[in-house]
């Protein structure tokens, strides 16, 4: 998935560099199924990988050898194709999400995790809407007045 005359992001690399960045990064996300790295990142491999899935969700030995060339590595576009992209049918767009997560501590770059949305869905289930959840009354301690000190000028 080589793409000429790239107006995108330029990350500060060449172009052969810049292609090797994104294709990692999208190889380690279908691995790894979440990757934290810098914002403009994220943003930049969500955009190539969900172009990856697509390919994915049709099939087919022409768009399977086009994932290959894509990611870094035969495990990872085959785990996309036989794995991944059938869990992913449901949805026509928006497979992946990316969540801000602080900065990095060297030079303050804003930090993003790109994850599967149906993966984070799966681990926080939302509550039925038919009941509604039962508040818990938070139990706090009865405030205690701070001991004083006194001294023995003041006992007089």
């Amino acid at each position: 998935m080589h793409r000429h005359g790239y107006q995108g992001r330029k990350f500060g690399r060449k172009t052969d560099q810049r292609e090797a960045l994104i294709k990692g990064l999208a190889d380690s996300l279908v691995l790894r199924e979440s990757i934290e790295t810098t914002l403009p990142k994220a943003k930049e491999v969500m955009s190539y990988t969900e172009k990856l899935i697509t390919r994915a969700k049709k099939g087919g030995l022409h768009n399977r050898r086009q994932i290959i060339s894509g990611l870094q590595t035969k495990a990872a576009a085959h785990k996309l194709v036989d794995e991944l992209a059938p869990k992913l049918n449901a949805r026509n767009s928006g497979h992946l999400r990316v969540k801000k997560t602080g900065l990095r501590r060297g030079d303050n770059a804003q930090l993003a995790r790109v994850s599967f949305v149906d993966d984070l869905d799966k681990k926080a289930p939302a509550p039925k809407a038919g009941k509604p959840a039962p508040k818990q009354a938070a139990k706090r301690a009865p405030a205690r007045k701070p001991a004083v000190k006194t001294t023995a000028k003041e006992k007089k």
